[in-house]
Parts: structure tokens; C-alpha cells; sequence
């Protein structure tokens, strides 16, 4: 099974490090699994302007192509302006309307206020959805003062959670929602 997590971030290692380890809490539920970590920053995504996806260049053709094969994708996003990134919403721009049928969308998000705690649900969910995805019911916010000085998670209650949505997207897989 292919598990794909974007970390939807252009600046920070936060969303890069929260993506990360629910790619190893996966992994650790079950060891059978590919996963591969798509950061953002490292790839070129083109503005999306409507053409089919074979007039964009290579990052952008490469991407779109690897979350439509992927099994369980895992987003992640830091909130900005009570919302997701651009650059996330960009690539989801890209996606035809059935991308995520019969696929697993896993969200998780920082922000550095508790009050952007919803915004996951609120902004990034609803596009999941019309994509067709099965998005969990365990969504992971976590705020900027989780971390340390050096981009480490300090609060194991948000390891927890991550490992909780690990546990969820697989059941909800393997139940073939």
C-alpha cells in the first residue's frame, strides 16, 4: 500500500516534522507500507491555470500523479490568515474531481493560536471531500508552542493524536471506506 504525505509548507519544519511522524506512526502500525514525504518547498508546483496536467512542468506532472496513485495521503498545512497555505491549496487545485475516491486523506495542521484549531476542518476538509476522499474523524492541531527551539514535538499528548489518526486511517483502509 502507497502512503503519500505533503508537507504544504514554503518556510518552517514544523508541518514538515508533524507530516513526518504520522508517516512513521503508519509505519509502525504496519510495516508493509511505501510512504514517501512531499515537501513543498523542494518541488516546483506551477500555478494552476485550468490546462491538462501535461502542460505544467515535471514537479507539478510528478506530484499530482504520485497523490493519484497513493492509497492513504496524509496533508499537512500550517494555518495562515485562518486558513491553509496557498502553495496546499494550489496543488489541490491541480486534481481532478474524483482524485480521492476510495482513498484515506489524513490532515494535520500547526498554527500558533488554539483558535486556528478548527480551520483544518473548516477549510482544508471540505476540499478533501468534494475531491472524493475519506477523511478521518481525528484531525491533529497543533500549536507552535508544541515544539521546541529546534523543531522537536515537546507535548506527547500531540504524539498521541498523531498515533490515534495513524491508527484510524489504517482501520478506515483496511474497512475499505
Amino acid at each position: 500500500m502507497k502512503v503519500v504525505g505533503i508537507a504544504g509548507a514554503l518556510a518552517g519544519w514544523k508541518t514538515n516534522v508533524i507530516v513526518h511522524h504520522t508517516l512513521k506512526a503508519l509505519e509502525k502500525n504496519d510495516s508493509n507500507l511505501k510512504t514517501e514525504l512531499i515537501d513543498l518547498r523542494d518541488v516546483e508546483v506551477e500555478f494552476a491555470r485550468g490546462e491538462p496536467l501535461a502542460f505544467y512542468n515535471d514537479d507539478t506532472f510528478d506530484v499530482v500523479n504520485k497523490l493519484l496513485a497513493a492509497d492513504i495521503l496524509v496533508f499537512g498545512t500550517p494555518i495562515y490568515q485562518a486558513s491553509i497555505s496557498g502553495a496546499l491549496k494550489n496543488l489541490l487545485d491541480h486534481l481532478p474531481v474524483d482524485a480521492f475516491k476510495r482513498k484515506i486523506t489524513g490532515i494535520v495542521a500547526t498554527g500558533s493560536i488554539d483558535r486556528h484549531a478548527l480551520v483544518p476542518d473548516y477549510h482544508l476538509k471540505p476540499v478533501l471531500v468534494y475531491l472524493k476522499g475519506t477523511v478521518p474523524s481525528t484531525t491533529v492541531f497543533v500549536e507552535n508552542s508544541a515544539f521546541s527551539d529546534v523543531n522537536e514535538i515537546l507535548d506527547e499528548r500531540v504524539v498521541e493524536r498523531m498515533d490515534q489518526l495513524a491508527q484510524e486511517m489504517l482501520q478506515l483502509q483496511q474497512a475499505g471506506l
